[in-house]
């Protein structure tokens, strides 16, 4: 169990629990601070969305060296990408799939500890990332500032790939089974359980 003396741990709970306040709406500019809100919290309303954030940040923790930070930023960079293509009307086919077989595959990345380059573990993390960005832009309330949306689910997707980073200092089998657990709800995500 990682030590609440480090500071990374120390930061990731609070920055979780602090995805659950809510807005106050008796402010001027709630508009804008509920499109942040908005973006902050879609992320954390689908566990498709949940499970793969946190399967990057595990995978990249096993990878290590420059994919520590590589994976996850690539994951982030695409995933405005495809936020990007769905605020256009660009039509991406297979969306949910494409969600569906990231958990999967992402959780038997974890399970199995693979390791590739550098190079190819962004292009799995980005190729899956264009789904999720699809899906949040997609999902982005209609009187909501697209900016303010993509601020806030780009923080949150952040702060759940360092929530896994942390978490893979719990030991490498409890990661491998987070994997297995990650990949079967992936597998049960595809055949519609």
């Amino acid at each position: 169990m990682p030590s609440l003396k480090k500071p990374y741990v120390r930061l990731v709970f609070p920055a979780l629990l602090a995805f659950y306040a809510g807005a106050a709406s008796a402010h001027t500019g709630h508009h804008a601070v509920a499109g942040f809100v908005s973006g902050l919290s879609h992320p954390l309303s689908g566990l498709d969305h949940l499970l793969a954030m946190v399967a990057i940040g595990l995978w990249a923790a096993q990878q290590g060296g420059r994919a520590l930070w590589a994976v996850p930023a690539a994951f982030v960079g695409t995933m405005v990408l495809g936020g990007a293509l769905a605020l256009a009307g660009l039509a991406l086919p297979h969306v949910e799939t494409g969600i569906a077989a990231s958990v999967l595959v992402l959780g038997l990345l974890v399970a199995t500890r693979r390791q590739w380059g550098v190079a190819i573990g962004m292009a799995i993390a980005a190729a899956f990332a264009l789904f999720h960005g699809y899906a949040h832009g997609l999902e982005m309330p209609q009187a909501t500032s697209p900016v303010l949306y993509a601020a806030g689910f780009v923080l949150a997707t952040a702060t759940l790939h360092i929530a896994g980073i942390a978490a893979s200092r719990v030991g490498r089998f409890a990661i491998q089974g987070a994997g297995v657990a990650i990949a079967a709800s992936g597998a049960a995500m595809l055949l519609g359980f």
